[in-house]
């Protein structure tokens, strides 16, 4: 959901275990009959719940996703089936004593995901099982970076304004520092996050606002779904592309990004009552393969001009494709990497967290859905934040170093 990109993408495979399209389907429309995520996706597994079993063989252990790097691997590797996010707020300080105890904190924050990623982590809870491939990222908020006076251009790093329809809960959103933390299951990410909120506590920071998430399982490098049951995140920048919108420019910025996250609740029951064929009207895209309405692939640019005889769009005009193409906005691109959520009956959704050089994207893209995409009906926007993602960290190296050069 939110900002087509245009053209196929070149980003690592989203990872995960295969089921077939039409299980897929079907999970999106138990959800949105009132079934627990975490339910539906074992009811579609349909085999041995441990993982193993007489003539089953494991699958290959992957390695361990590298910590050190010049962009942050929560960026930049595959998107992992499940999600942490989780914002801090520092205590007030002078600058100077507010400089100094931010930058303990991303020395601490950088020694705990470095260790939780490495082959051997340092907390026991940690070693046992195959290796979590924990990612994560770190970034900083416009509050924060104004109060501190750090080195962050304004032109990377500014609030999003009111947009029509939300209805945003301040303790949801926001937050000094931003942190998502990514892995193959729960369970590692509840053990960081805990190491994060002891390290915070001891640097005076508080945590304030968490949220988890996660994907449908699909086959290797498939697009996930959402839980109207579309696929969602289709045609992400490639390479070229994210150099141009993604990453900063070129100098000490140049690998850092722009996270804008939005926490949207979808009444996934209202759109399940639609009629298949309003649905893909809605959307702009075909429910089954996410081919737009204009093609026949899923990576087939939607062709937001072409006309029925009649002289209306075969995408129409308040179609969620048509409303977010790069088309309408000089060609511009961000990366999304959603994930679902399911907080309980009546509120369940989707994470949008999109990647970008210049958040005044995303603002121009939210203008024009909230003006008048038809999705509006089913969806409503209850938290929002946006953060600089910080460059990685070398080997030996700090997050951060470049915000107080």
């Amino acid at each position: 959901m939110h900002a087509e990109a245009g053209k196929a993408q070149d980003q690592p495979p989203t990872a995960g275990t295969g089921v077939g399209r039409r299980a897929l389907i079907t999970g999106g429309a138990l959800a949105a009959a009132g079934l627990g995520a975490g339910v539906t996706a074992l009811a579609l597994d349909g085999g041995d719940l441990h993982g193993g079993g007489p003539g089953r063989e494991a699958p290959p252990e992957q390695p361990p996703v590298p910590f050190h790097g010049e962009r942050q691997a929560g960026v930049t590797a595959a998107q992992q089936p499940a999600t942490q996010l989780l914002a801090l707020d520092l205590a007030p300080a002078a600058t100077s004593d507010g400089r100094a105890a931010l930058r303990g904190l991303l020395g601490e924050l950088t020694r705990v995901l470095a260790e939780a990623s490495g082959a051997g982590p340092a907390d026991a809870r940690l070693r046992d099982g195959p290796p979590a491939r924990l990612t994560g990222l770190v970034g900083v908020g416009p509050g924060l970076a104004a109060r501190l006076a750090l080195n962050v251009p304004p032109v990377l790093l500014t609030e999003l304004p009111a947009f029509p329809g939300d209805r945003l809960d301040p303790a949801r959103g926001g937050g000094d520092l931003v942190l998502q933390l990514c892995a193959a299951d729960r369970w590692p990410l509840s053990v960081v996050a805990e190491q994060v909120d002891a390290v915070a506590r001891a640097a005076g920071a508080t945590v304030r606002w968490t949220q988890s998430g996660f994907l449908a399982r699909t086959a290797g490098g498939a697009t996930p779904r959402n839980l109207f049951g579309f696929k969602d995140g289709t045609a992400n920048p490639d390479g070229e592309q994210s150099g141009q919108w993604v990453w900063g420019p070129p100098g000490p910025h140049e690998h850092g990004t722009v996270l804008v996250y939005r926490r949207i609740r979808m009444d996934t029951a209202a759109f399940a009552a639609l009629p298949g064929d309003r649905q893909e009207q809605v959307m702009g895209r075909r429910a089954g393969d996410g081919s737009p309405l204009t093609g026949t692939a899923e990576h087939d640019e939607p062709d937001i001009y072409a006309k029925n005889p009649d002289g209306s769009y075969l995408i129409p005009a308040t179609a969620h494709v048509r409303l977010s193409s790069p088309r309408l906005d000089g060609g511009a691109r961000m990366l999304r990497r959603g994930y679902n959520y399911d907080d309980g009956p009546g509120d369940r959704g989707l994470l949008f967290c999109a990647f970008m050089r210049d958040p005044a994207q995303f603002t121009r893209v939210q203008n024009r859905l909230a003006a008048r995409d038809a999705l509006n009906a089913f969806v409503e926007h209850t938290a929002s934040a946006v953060a600089y993602v910080l460059p990685g960290a070398p080997e030996g190296g700090t997050l951060g170093e470049v915000l107080f050069g």
